[in-house]
């Protein structure tokens, strides 16, 4: 979620650590509290009309681009292209126990240090929650490979527990897209990012909940309900690591998103709402949001209201445009698939996106915050200023290159999948049209969010 990312600095995570060796040279450093890096984001200094136009025309040129290529196999030489990694069985049992130890004890490290360190934002277990796990860790998932099933220390301590193994409702992934949503309407109204005592009570409350579920329905409840567990393995599909049946794999990344087919509807939706909920947490930071709800907390209505019907608004406008994208597919394809099928087969070409806009969310936020990451880290307890890296202003320029390219992915990931999905040339062809429209609109969406300056959140 990125309201933090706006409110404690700029964007960018773990997996460019490597530069942080040469951001000093770059820029300096300075000493602030927390609020007053709000403001600390990069909007690039060009006009928004020339970078969202660059940006949905690079889009739709790479699909001009991509349509060229129409050999089915070749598509799928690309996708299936592997190279095998030496694994050996006790070194995996070694480092999976070692994950689940190292997690378990970071859990209660959080907690501890949440309840018992400085009541500030600087405590180390906020820094750690949302620069460490929710941007850096997050970002490994998709750039790396999904570890959260051997590090997850939730799922370490249910393995403790008596299980019961009931059966659980066939509710599908819709608990666990209420689940997202109303995570992020709670990071958005509560002051869970900067408050250690408020965060303490929601991992604990997460923690019980979780518990229960797992003792009541096993694995089940982590494969089907728990909505970090879903972001985790959704991202994790992405990655370039991934696990065979004869160990662990390179593979191109997003090459195994086109032979992913979702379950049902309810999956859909929940891919569309890791989409939206991204988007949301960045639009709620840019001074145009400021201007539409406050209107609405001036009359009186509480802002914590504003904020969920505008989450629950927002998602169903993002679902409804795929859905009628999906729809509009069958059409200009001319094909008996149905519109159901399409949405389900096409909803992996959305997670590029998904990926890359927190990406380029979460960017300088890490970059920013890593001074400040590692000396609460190494003293926890300690409530020091918090010292961020001053960005260079060309680093906007960044984030705004990575909604782009993570576009582009998302053209190609399509475009193997209507291959797949469809007979000959033209009506793979054809299908994509509304994807690519639905794809364009997104661009320029995202990339106007990138680009606006930082404006603090209406309190609520």
């Amino acid at each position: 979620m990125t309201r933090r990312c706006r409110r404690l600095a700029a964007r960018l995570p773990r997996s460019v650590a490597v530069l942080l060796g040469a951001v000093p040279l770059l820029a300096g450093t300075a000493a602030a509290h927390v609020g007053a890096l709000g403001g600390a984001g990069t909007p690039q200094p060009v006009p928004f009309w020339l970078v969202a136009l660059t940006g949905g025309g690079l889009v739709g040129g790479s699909f001009l681009f991509t349509s060229l290529m129409t050999d089915h196999e070749a598509i799928q030489s690309v996708n299936a292209s592997r190279l095998g990694l030496p694994s050996a069985a006790a070194l995996r049992r070694g480092a999976r126990t070692g994950a689940r130890v190292l997690g378990v004890l970071g859990l209660l490290a959080v907690l501890t240090v949440a309840l018992f360190g400085p009541a500030a934002p600087t405590n180390a277990a906020v820094l750690v929650v949302w620069v460490g796990w929710w941007a850096g860790y997050t970002a490994s998932t998709y750039l790396v490979g999904d570890s959260w099933p051997a590090l997850n220390p939730w799922r370490t301590l249910a393995d403790l527990l008596p299980a019961r193994d009931r059966d659980l409702p066939d509710l599908g992934a819709w608990p666990a897209t209420a689940g997202l949503l109303g995570l992020v309407w709670l990071e958005v109204v509560s002051p869970v990012a900067s408050d250690p005592r408020f965060l303490a009570a929601v991992v604990v409350g997460y923690t019980g909940a979780t518990l229960a579920g797992a003792a009541a329905y096993g694995e089940a409840w982590f494969d089907r309900i728990d909505p970090v567990s879903r972001v985790f393995r959704l991202y994790g599909w992405l990655a370039p690591v991934q696990r065979t049946g004869d160990g662990l794999a390179l593979r191109l990344p997003g090459g195994t998103l086109p032979s992913r087919e979702l379950a049902d509807r309810s999956e859909v939706a929940f891919v569309v709402a890791l989409l939206w909920v991204t988007t949301f947490d960045g639009l709620v930071s840019t001074p145009t949001w400021n201007d539409v709800v406050r209107p609405f907390v001036s009359v009186g209505v509480p802002a914590p209201l504003v904020y969920l019907v505008a989450t629950l608004a927002g998602f169903g406008v993002f679902l409804g445009g795929y859905r009628l994208a999906a729809s509009y597919a069958r059409r200009t394809a001319a094909t008996y698939v149905s519109a159901v099928a399409i949405e389900r087969r096409f909803a992996p070409a959305l997670l590029p996106i998904a990926a890359g806009y927190h990406l380029a969310h979460y960017l300088g936020y890490v970059v920013g915050l890593s001074p400040a990451l590692a000396a609460a880290v190494t003293n926890p307890f300690a409530s020091p200023a918090l010292r961020a890296v001053v960005l260079p202003d060309w680093f906007g320029g960044i984030a705004l290159a990575l909604v782009v390219l993570a576009h582009l992915a998302a053209v190609w990931v399509a475009h193997a999948i209507a291959f797949d999905l469809f007979p000959g040339r033209l009506q793979p062809i054809r299908s994509q049209y509304p994807f690519v429209v639905v794809m364009v609109a997104y661009t320029a969406t995202s990339m106007w969010i990138v680009s606006q300056p930082f404006a603090r959140p209406i309190a609520v």
